[in-house]
């Protein structure tokens, strides 16, 4: 029983460490984007 919450608990555990991950490099691809493209001034 134990081992089947431990192996649960460490797959939630990675899909957590992925999903945030993830979220971080869009940041990062958005901020870039925004610090690299023209203003638009219209």
């Amino acid at each position: 029983m134990w081992k089947k919450l431990l192996i649960i608990a460490g797959v939630i555990g990675a899909a957590a460490a992925v999903a945030r991950k993830a979220k971080n490099a869009s940041d990062e691809r958005a901020l870039w984007h925004e610090a690299t493209t023209a203003p638009d001034y219209r």
